[in-house]
């Protein structure tokens, strides 16, 4: 049975791979991004692909979205909060203005999407599934990284808080922290770059489709509130200085 998907940053990287994939699954899936030439552009390549021009950090176009969604289907069954930006500046020079500009991109958007999705997703016989993108980098981090790894441990810690709060609804929240996921040029990685990893190679975005795959498999009533690290076991690994 087609069920609803609704994936936000969803024109770009590991989002654009969970669009294709779930669309090939034959799930309506509704692509969420600001980027409406490259929104449009992958709603071209299937009937399933439906694009709402979206800035995640404004209420009313979250709403937008999901109330678009749920008129054109009656449901949703799924929402993936992937939309995110980074601003790896020097501490000292990270203005106000970036803060809040990552805070909102990243970790508002997911309160807000969620919310309203809930709504929707409760009224649904089998609830619903709501899968938000982390990163390692709430665990761990390098300089200069500050908002982004606030960000991301924010989202580490609503998904339990959310899992607790839905459960009653039957609507089971978790997350994914993806590693090292090249999206780009991954033939142009160089052996060093995989060997550092216990799995021996760099992540790819279809890594992470797998990921969610398991997560909001239908019969998945019992998986909830977890954190599911996606990192080629890179964050497992002891490092010795030299």
């Amino acid at each position: 049975m087609s069920r609803t998907v609704i994936i936000t940053g969803g024109a770009n990287g590991i989002g654009e791979e969970l669009v294709r994939q779930y669309a090939e699954k034959g799930d309506a899936v509704f692509l969420a991004d600001v980027d409406a030439e490259k929104g449009n552009t992958i709603a071209g390549r299937s009937e399933n692909i439906h694009f709402v021009q979206t800035d995640v950090r404004r209420m009313e176009d979250i709403q937008k979205l999901i109330q678009s969604a749920a008129s054109k289907t009656g449901k949703i069954d799924i929402l993936i909060n992937n939309a995110g930006v980074s601003r790896f500046k020097p501490f000292y020079e990270l203005t106000i203005e970036d803060w809040d500009d990552v805070l909102n991109t990243n970790l508002r958007s997911v309160f807000l999407a969620s919310q309203e999705a809930a709504r929707v997703m409760k009224k649904n016989k089998a609830g619903g599934f709501i899968v938000n993108i982390a990163s390692t980098r709430a665990q761990m981090s390098e300089p200069n990284s500050e908002a982004y790894a606030a960000t991301k441990g924010g989202i580490v810690a609503i998904t339990h808080a959310l899992a607790a709060s839905l459960g009653d609804d039957r609507i089971k929240v978790n997350c994914i922290s993806p590693g090292w996921i090249e999206t780009k040029e991954y033939d142009q990685l160089r052996s060093v770059d995989h060997e550092q990893h216990l799995s021996k190679r760099v992540g790819k975005p279809a890594d992470i489709a797998k990921a969610c795959f398991y997560l909001t498999d239908p019969e998945n009533d019992f998986v909830t509130g977890t954190n599911l690290v996606v990192d080629g076991g890179m964050t497992r690994k002891m490092i010795y200085e030299h």
